[in-house]
């Protein structure tokens, strides 16, 4: 096993007992460990090349999005020059008690600013009927510059529930452009929660489909950016089938000169019949030089569906600050108490283990910026 940073070691100590573990270096697989749980149950936890199933999952969930939708030129320099591709298949009828983590280790030796590589981890998760499973990712690079275009496909039988958990923590020269393809079937769940924290520009696109009766989808995330930081969100929550529900809240809050971007379409397809599906973007501004911008957008082309979403974007409220200051509280940890409880609500539906790592990444990272501005 090859050397882990400290935000490795860090979640894997939150995590405890575990189902599997997958460790990439510049995405290519390293080590693949499925512990007995998995093994018993006949959980698959490989390459996708050493998966009797790979090929076929391969691209299956993408191609469920029409055209327009599901892939763009990087996307298809994604699929053309993954190392590996890492594929979890859990049979009909498990239920995993204990998470999968995949760490991801990236241009980890790179220190050059000017240059670097471009590397394409994917993911590829399918659950069967009635299973269940939870998914840790984390994503980590080195100082200097690189390309990072990961991918994820997952897809939940009917009947099944899957939790889908990234933590972004990329380097401060290091691009991501991301995309994820999320599908669930009849009476099925996914929940995916995205921390992102790292890169010197973010970009994200989680796309869900519900295209089975009864099935939810759950989307969160949080960030925080400072300095010259740029995260960029985009998300489509489509709805194919009837009485499905989409909830999607995502909550930054960025400083120093670091932008923000949320844009988020949900669609009603016809047929989607008694869906319901909520969109809530809300933004913290911490200094002058920082800037949010947040579009939610509707495409309703279905009759008896119900639809809503919320945007917000300013600073911290004056009158929360002057409350803590007053009672003796200093300006900079009012400021991170405030931040922190703006979190909270959203970082309370994540898994425990992430929950703490990403609450704790915060704290780190709010006192850092406390310090560079007292500075």
């Amino acid at each position: 096993m090859p050397d882990l940073p400290r935000e490795a070691h860090a979640l894997i100590d939150r995590i405890g007992e575990r189902a599997g573990l997958v460790i990439t270096l510049d995405g290519a697989v390293h080590d693949a460990d499925l512990g007995e749980e998995g093994e018993r149950a006949g959980v698959r936890l490989s390459r996708v090349g050493a998966h009797p199933d790979g090929e076929a999952l391969l691209g299956a969930v993408q191609g469920l999005f029409s055209e327009a939708d599901s892939s763009d030129a990087l996307d298809d320099l994604a699929t053309a020059f993954s190392a590996d591709a890492i594929a979890l298949t859990i049979p009909r009828g498990v239920e995993l008690s204990r998470p999968v983590v995949i760490v991801n280790l990236l241009a980890m030796n790179n220190t050059d600013d000017s240059k670097g590589p471009a590397l394409f981890p994917r993911t590829i998760v399918h659950l069967a009927e009635n299973s269940s499973a939870t998914v840790i990712e984390l994503l980590v690079s080195g100082p200097g510059a690189a390309l990072v275009c990961p991918a994820a496909e997952l897809s939940v039988g009917d009947g099944g529930r899957l939790s889908y958990s990234v933590v972004q923590q990329l380097g401060g020269r290091t691009w991501q452009l991301g995309h994820s393809w999320a599908r669930a079937g009849r009476a099925s769940t996914v929940r995916c929660f995205t921390a992102s924290l790292g890169g010197e520009y973010a970009r994200t696109r989680l796309d869900s489909l519900l295209d089975g009766p009864g099935g939810s989808a759950e989307l969160l995330a949080a960030y925080l950016g400072d300095e010259h930081q740029v995260h960029d969100f985009r998300t489509l929550q489509e709805h194919a089938a009837p009485k499905t529900t989409s909830d999607l809240v995502f909550k930054g809050a960025v400083g120093g000169t670091a932008r923000s971007v949320y844009s988020g379409m949900i669609r009603m397809r016809h047929g989607a019949r008694g869906g319901n599906a909520f969109q809530t973007n809300r933004n913290l501004v911490l200094s002058d030089g920082a800037h949010a911008d947040s579009v939610p957008n509707l495409d309703i082309q279905e009759n008896d569906v119900r639809c809503s979403h919320a945007s917000a974007v300013g600073p911290i409220d004056a009158e929360q600050r002057f409350y803590l200051e007053s009672r003796g509280i200093p300006r900079a940890a009012a400021t991170r108490l405030i931040l922190l409880g703006f979190f909270q609500e959203l970082l309370a539906r994540a898994e425990p283990a992430v929950q703490d790592h990403v609450v704790a990444s915060i704290r780190g990272r709010l006192e850092a910026m406390s310090d560079e501005a007292a500075s």
